[in-house]
């Protein structure tokens, strides 16, 4: 998957490192400091490995992401893995075209975006066949119903060849 998102868990994790310090069980908050690193490292090596599959290059390629809630059924978006993974891929030069069925045009943006950042690389589709058309990859990030549903023979005639489809979940 790409990894765990939410506030829950991290900041759990990290008082669970904090505790382990205080009562010099240095070991087992190493451990679980590793468990916080190996889920960045996850994000990161799903970026590397769309880059990679993707001939070594974004540059003005367009990727349809569905899912940026951190979870199905929720428009939460902290730490949700799509967020580094997105900006990940927008700096390798990327157009992202991201659907999601609960989170708002407005996080998405606040989520990705500082102050006067540039987002016309980025737009919110209002539907899963609006997003993908003209992709040439499908990111599959948040384990929505519908996303379980789709009906590939009338997606993969909306995007451009070849086309991708990078199935996380």
């Amino acid at each position: 998957g790409p990894g765990f998102g939410g506030s829950c868990f991290k900041k759990d994790i990290s008082n669970l490192i904090y505790i382990c310090n205080h009562y010099g069980l240095s070991e087992v908050a190493s451990y679980w400091e590793k468990v916080i690193l190996i889920n960045q490292w996850q994000q990161k090596r799903i970026s590397k490995i769309i880059v990679e599959k993707l001939f070594g290059n974004l540059s003005e390629k367009k990727i349809a992401i569905l899912g940026f809630a951190f979870k199905s059924n929720t428009n939460d978006t902290r730490e949700s893995p799509a967020i580094s993974i997105c900006k990940d891929l927008l700096e390798e030069g990327c157009f992202l075209s991201i659907y999601d069925p609960k989170v708002e045009i407005n996080q998405i943006q606040n989520d990705l975006f500082k102050n006067g950042d540039d987002n016309s690389k980025v737009c919110v589709a209002s539907t899963i066949q609006e997003s993908v058309k003209n992709a040439d990859a499908i990111i599959l990030l948040t384990e929505w119903e519908e996303f379980k549903k789709i009906n590939w023979d009338e997606i993969v005639p909306l995007m451009r060849k070849p086309s991708w489809l990078f199935d996380t979940r």
